[in-house]
Order: structure tokens, then C-alpha cells, then sequence
């Protein structure tokens, strides 16, 4: 029983250091300006998978990976807007970002800007 637990122990340790040195190496890309880094770190803090969850930083690492042209992070940054989730709820920004991801070719992006025009958001 002992061996198992420190066993366990050893696994959960060694996920946790690989978890740090993928957030550092996404850091280090996402600084260099590598939106898609910039995006995955904004997914890792939304949904707190290897670091704390926050979502005031998910919304800084999507609108990095947005501004860099990454559709996907404009999209996600959308979302954000849309629910409030480290930003202040902003249908109209919401519309204004799915509109940019759709342009920038995101099919989520055209059907998130279809949904809220055709809720009436202007």
C-alpha cells in the first residue's frame, strides 16, 4: 500500500513539473509572439489546467493571440466578452471579435457573429 501511494505520489509530482514546463515554454513563445502559444495559455488559465484558474489572465493571453492574428484566440476573446469572464460583459465587443475571427477564416467565429446578430446584438 505504501509503494502504491508514493507511487502515485512520484506520478502526480512529475505531471505537475511537465505542466511547469509547458507553461514556461508557451510563455516563452507566446512572448516571442507566437499567437497560438498565447491562446493555449489563455485556455490553460480559463479552465486551470496546470496553473490557477483566472480568468482575468485567460482574456490578456486571448486578446495577445487575437491582436497577433490568431483567429481562434479572437474567437475565445469573444467568449470572454460574451459571458464577462475577465472582462466587463460586452455584447457589442463580443459581435466585434466574432466578426474579426470569422474574417480571419474561423467558421466558430461566423456562426458565434450569426448567433448574436440574429439575437439582435448591434
Amino acid at each position: 500500500m505504501k509503494k502504491l501511494i508514493l507511487l502515485n505520489l512520484l506520478l502526480f509530482s512529475s505531471a505537475c513539473l511537465a505542466d511547469s514546463e509547458l507553461v514556461n515554454s508557451l510563455n516563452k513563445a507566446c512572448d516571442g509572439g507566437d499567437g497560438e502559444a498565447c491562446r493555449d495559455l489563455g485556455y490553460k488559465y480559463k479552465n486551470g489546467n496546470g496553473v490557477r484558474k483566472d480568468y482575468f489572465v485567460s482574456a490578456e493571453y486571448y486578446k495577445q493571440s487575437c491582436d497577433s492574428g490568431d483567429a481562434f484566440g479572437c474567437n475565445n476573446l469573444g467568449y470572454a466578452y460574451e459571458n464577462g469572464e475577465g472582462v466587463r460583459q460586452s455584447y457589442g465587443e463580443a459581435l466585434r471579435l466574432f466578426g474579426l475571427a470569422c474574417d480571419l477564416k474561423e467558421q466558430w467565429g461566423c456562426d458565434n457573429y450569426a448567433r448574436l446578430k440574429k439575437s439582435g446584438v448591434k
